[in-house]
């Protein structure tokens, strides 16, 4: 499980391609690998992989590697990522552990595309496109997960919804270096789809809204 806070972005070292499978190394600050065991669980860009081989890169960096199975390149914008890309990334949550974003699987649901950004000094906001299939688990005020970061839902339209977002998570985070037209991992509300799969399956409205 994930909360969603972003705690660092790795950046990637290199990227293997094969058939439908790819292996991913990415570089880290040393402090993000300690106590890190092999099969460890970690979100990258959203994205819960599993970790297969790290080691020492230099005295203050570590690479750590993984295999990104097809399932995983199809769903998720990890196939278009490329050497020098900066990912989102946070480890696991352990017990006792502060959960300041919101409760996450790191299973990603689908990919959306920026369609604008209005920038100032001091605020952002993004607007996306979602397929109408899927708009319906994206809520205004609610939580959303986008390439890992737990964010609140803004306004919702038809097809489209956007999020603010404040300095420090632009600093923080990938998102700033997003361009209009590219894709970000969607997690949608677990609960959120729970209670609208179950109105639909009793034939009441799912519009919660």
């Amino acid at each position: 499980m994930f909360t969603g806070i972003v705690q660092s972005q790795a950046q990637v070292l290199s990227i293997i391609s094969k058939d439908n499978f790819s292996c991913l190394r990415i570089i880290v600050e040393n402090s993000f690998t300690q106590l890190l065991q092999l099969g460890a669980s970690i979100a990258i860009n959203g994205v819960c992989l599993t970790v297969v081989n790290f080691g020492e890169y230099d005295k203050n960096q570590s690479v750590i590697d993984f295999d990104v199975i097809e399932e995983s390149l199809r769903v998720t914008n990890l196939s278009k990522v490329k050497t020098d890309d900066k990912l989102n990334f946070e480890r696991s949550l352990k017990i006792g552990d502060e959960i300041g974003g919101h409760m996450l699987s790191g299973h990603v649901h689908c990919q959306s595309m920026l369609l604008a950004r209005t920038q100032t000094a001091t605020n952002c906001t993004l607007n996306f496109k979602c397929e109408s299939s899927e708009i319906k688990y994206i809520l205004p005020k609610g939580f959303i997960s986008i390439n890992g970061i737990s964010l609140t839902v803004g306004d919702v339209g038809d097809n489209v919804f956007n999020v603010h977002l404040i300095p420090e998570t632009l600093a923080r985070t990938n998102l700033a270096a997003v361009s209009i037209g590219q894709h970000v991992n969607l997690e949608f509300d677990q609960q959120t789809i729970t209670i609208v799969k179950t109105l639909e399956r009793m034939n009441l409205p799912s519009k919660l809204a």
